[in-house]
Parts: structure tokens; C-alpha cells; sequence
């Protein structure tokens, strides 16, 4: 019986004074700057810096593996997808930002800016299945790995300006 009373204090839905919710933050920008169009960036750095030409194909094949992934969900279930996608952060956004609900805040915090990485990719793993040589392939996932780093940093920054704002609200103002 402890437990069920002890759940609900580990699952606030208060997420912004949630140690959960920062952690998922954290992970979240750290996989999508490590993984680059689901290429491990110290993959990258290996190859670049060796030279072997067995790593060079790896990482061009890797990527080209994730890119024709992609590409083949969103020739076939592009439109739908992203429909659905739009209409859930609408209804994130509204739920969060208009009638204060803070889960959806905390969630619309977290995946509007994954749906620009997810739109930002999409576009790089078009020039990928075309199929650029080595150099060209390295050039656009380190081009992509920066643009998600630095959508990464406006994200975390935006996050944890809206949550130090809400919880001292919560604890000042008493709301």
C-alpha cells in the first residue's frame, strides 16, 4: 500500500520542479547530438581522424540505411504522420500555454523542438539518398549535428528560463 502512495510523489505532473522531467531533458538533447541521422557521432570522429576506409564505409552506410528509413516512412505515411504530429502539439501548445496545464507545457517544451530536428533531418536524409561521396556525407552530418546542437541549447535555455518562471510563481505567487 506504501507504494501506491508513494508512486503519485515520484510521478509528479508538476514537471517542472520534477528531477524526471530535467533528466528526460538531458537524455533527450544528449541522444539527439550523439545520434546525427542515427549515425553515432564518435563514428564520425573516428572516421574522419583514421581514415580507414572500412570506418568510411560504415558511417556512409549507416547513414545511408537510416536515411532510406526515413525516407521510406514519410513516402508512405508522410501526410498522415504529419497531420497527426501537428495536431498533438496543437493540442500541447493550447492545453499548456492557454488553459496552464502543466504537463503539456513540459511536453510541448520538449517535442516541438524534437519535431524541428525530426523536419531539419528529413531534409538532410534527402542529400543523403542521393548518395554524396565520403567527404560530402561527413559535411552534412556535422552541418546537421550542429544545428541540433544549437536547437538543442535554445530549447534547454527557453526549457529552464519557462520552469524557473513557473516554480517560482508556484512558490511565490502561490499558484
Amino acid at each position: 500500500m506504501d507504494i501506491l502512495r508513494l508512486l503519485p510523489q515520484i510521478i509528479d505532473f508538476y514537471s517542472f520542479s520534477n528531477l524526471w522531467f530535467w533528466i528526460a531533458l538531458a537524455v533527450m538533447w544528449s541522444r539527439a547530438s550523439h545520434f546525427v541521422l542515427g549515425v553515432p557521432w564518435d563514428l564520425v570522429a573516428r572516421a574522419r581522424r583514421s581514415q580507414d576506409p572500412q570506418v568510411i564505409r560504415d558511417v556512409c552506410t549507416l547513414a545511408a540505411i537510416h536515411a532510406r528509413r526515413i525516407g521510406h516512412i514519410t513516402r508512405t505515411g508522410g501526410t498522415l504522420l504529419t497531420g497527426a504530429v501537428f495536431c498533438a502539439l496543437s493540442l500541447l501548445v493550447v492545453l499548456g500555454f492557454h488553459y496552464g496545464l502543466h504537463l503539456a507545457q513540459a511536453l510541448a517544451l520538449l517535442l516541438v523542438p524534437a519535431m524541428l530536428i525530426a523536419a531539419l533531418s528529413r531534409r538532410a536524409c534527402l542529400r543523403i539518398e542521393q548518395q554524396p561521396g565520403p567527404e560530402e556525407t561527413f559535411a552534412l552530418i556535422a552541418r546537421h549535428r550542429f544545428f541540433v546542437q544549437l536547437i538543442g541549447m535554445i530549447a534547454i535555455f527557453v526549457t529552464s528560463m519557462w520552469g524557473m518562471y513557473q516554480n517560482l510563481s508556484a512558490s511565490f505567487l502561490g499558484n
